[in-house]
């Protein structure tokens, strides 16, 4: 496979190819009105690996332009995962535009022009940086892991890109139409919505304030203590501890002012346009290697408003989630046979009930997330004991890796993206050094520190052994929609247009739903023989082909 490094010079575009063996073939230069005629050519012919420095700052013109692109290598993306594995010698990646890597940011604005102006990328060399990113990953004792890591994280700049260019269909009429029914008509500059200003009345009333504003917290609370209502802070679930006749329309104030706030007619008019919900997705935006978004809180969009997503006509969403990824990630990683055993029931935590693990589903699921999250006390520490001995090897590593962060050590998932090293003096103190504790950090203080950064590692290791999961399912899922549909573009084809964590939306033609949902399932099984081969642990998928976002449940 040819490799291709594209490269800003001015107002051009180097181009450089590699021949198999590294060497390059030709190095010249296009203007940069010509880079999308040359890349779809490119794509047309053999294989070809396209070599940036951040696809943020290139795909965006290419996809305005009608350019798909199969293969890239995301320099930015890799370098992060470079610099934080285990398994590289960090040797071999030092060099003096190194921290400018470290540095490099994404490009989230919406304006897709190929070259920003003054940007830092300018002022690093990407052809440098690809040489020792691919010496590092040669001599790394776990090269393989590395890179199929480094390839499923390129591929997932590639979805991201595509889904921040086509946008989740929405409708603005239908979000306006919900709005109304949940608030009422929209109020004018600086004043509450008809719902919200009923509701306000009614918890002033109940309080016996008839100046109150809900929404300050420190007045609200003010008032609450003055009713003689037992609470410290006004969140929700302390409220709802509460006995009160203010208690009721104050939470339900809550929860619509809070849509109001996150996803209200402001919302709507920032972020809809054209018919799509468009916001930038971030591949690698979390340490653990989940995703994170810009603008209008993509990864977060409440349910009241989901039946404002609505496919084309003609058209159909294909929406699917995985059962509890995370325990069977662990189940797969661990090579747990017994956990592997209970994985294939669709309900993970029944099978462990089956199993005779615990006696209850109940249990089985708050057993299992105190292991994962370092739940040790209470329900989740008293079902500890059973789950390590049904189950000792997926216990067993989730501990260990919560022993290793104590210790202030890295641990890593199972392709090697690596946790963040620990920072405070607690981390550069053995545990149980017998130093009289300072009055900056006592040995109480260290001790919490230190296990929280346990709870944090534990976590680690299995929630980014998932996302790496994710993103194969991604790569080999956006591969398998383009090929459905012999011709036409991007958004002539089945397209993704929303991932969460577990849960992928797919746009589609309606007389291809069908054939979509079969190729999401049979990608969430080529992501599962990728990370953990013939090792026998499923991944059952809920899938559903609804015209409404809200339909899929």
């Amino acid at each position: 496979m040819t490799r291709v490094l594209l490269r800003r010079r001015g107002a051009a575009v180097e181009v450089r190819e590699h021949a198999d063996d590294g060497t390059a073939t030709e190095v010249r230069r296009l203007p940069a009105e010509e880079l999308a005629a040359y890349v779809r050519t490119r794509e047309a012919g053999p294989s070809v690996r396209w070599v940036w420095d951040d696809t943020t700052r290139w795909y965006p013109a290419l996809l305005e332009a009608g350019v798909r692109v199969e293969r890239c290598t995301d320099l930015r993306l890799a370098h992060a995962v470079l610099r934080r594995t285990p398994f590289v010698d960090q040797a071999l990646l030092a060099a003096d535009d190194t921290p400018g890597w470290d540095a490099l940011e994404p490009v989230t604005a919406a304006d897709s022009a190929l070259f920003p102006l003054d940007d830092p990328a300018d002022r690093l060399d990407p052809v440098a940086e690809d040489e020792r990113q691919q010496a590092a990953v040669a001599a790394s004792p776990e090269q393989a892991r590395l890179g199929l890591l480094l390839a499923a994280e390129s591929s997932g700049a590639l979805v991201a890109a595509e889904m921040t260019h086509a946008g989740l269909p929405w409708r603005a009429d239908v979000h306006e139409r919900l709005l109304t029914e949940l608030l009422g008509p929209r109020a004018g500059a600086g004043r509450r919505p008809a719902v919200l200003e009923r509701l306000a009345g009614e918890v002033r009333a109940a309080l016996g304030a008839a100046d109150l504003n809900p929404d300050s917290p420190s007045v609200l609370l003010r008032a609450l203590q003055a009713a003689g209502l037992p609470v410290t802070d006004t969140r929700s679930w302390s409220l709802e501890q509460v006995d009160h006749p203010a208690v009721p329309p104050l939470l339900e104030y809550k929860k619509l002012s809070r849509l109001l706030q996150a996803n209200g007619w402001t919302w709507l008019e920032t972020w809809v346009r054209d018919g799509r919900f468009r916001s930038s997705f971030l591949p690698g935006g979390v340490v653990t290697g989940r995703w994170a978004a810009t603008g209008g809180g993509a990864l977060s969009v409440p349910t009241q408003v989901r039946p404002a997503a609505v496919a084309d006509d003609g058209w159909r969403f294909v929406v699917a989630d995985v059962a509890q990824l995370e325990p069977r990630v662990l189940a797969g990683m661990s090579g747990d046979t017994a956990m592997a055993q209970a994985a294939r029931s669709t309900d993970l935590y029944q099978g462990m009930v089956a199993g005779g693990a615990v006696a209850t589903r109940a249990e089985a699921k708050v057993g299992m997330l105190g292991a994962m999250y370092g739940g040790t006390r209470g329900e989740s520490g008293r079902m500890m004991p059973r789950l390590a001995r049904r189950y000792p090897r997926a216990i067993g590593l989730v501990e260990e890796a919560a022993r290793a962060g104590e210790r202030g050590e890295v641990v890593h998932t199972l392709l090697g993206r690596g946790s963040p090293a620990p920072t405070g003096g607690w981390a550069q103190r053995p545990a149980g050094l017998g130093d009289p504790p300072d009055e900056a950090d006592p040995r109480e203080e260290r001790d919490r520190r230190r296990r929280a950064w346990g709870r944090f590692t534990r976590n680690f290791v299995v929630q980014g052994t998932g996302a790496e999961w994710a993103l194969c399912w991604l790569a080999d899922l956006r591969n398998r929609l383009w090929r459905l549909h012999a011709s036409g573009s991007l958004a002539e084809r089945p397209h993704l247009v929303f991932f969460l964590h577990d849960e992928v939306v797919v746009h589609t033609p309606e007389h291809l739903a069908a054939d979509v949902a079969e190729e999401v399932r049979h990608a969430a099984a080529t992501a599962g023989r990728l990370l953990f081969g013939d090792f026998p642990v499923d991944f059952p998928l809920d899938v559903a082909v609804v015209r409404s976002w809200a339909d899929a449940g």
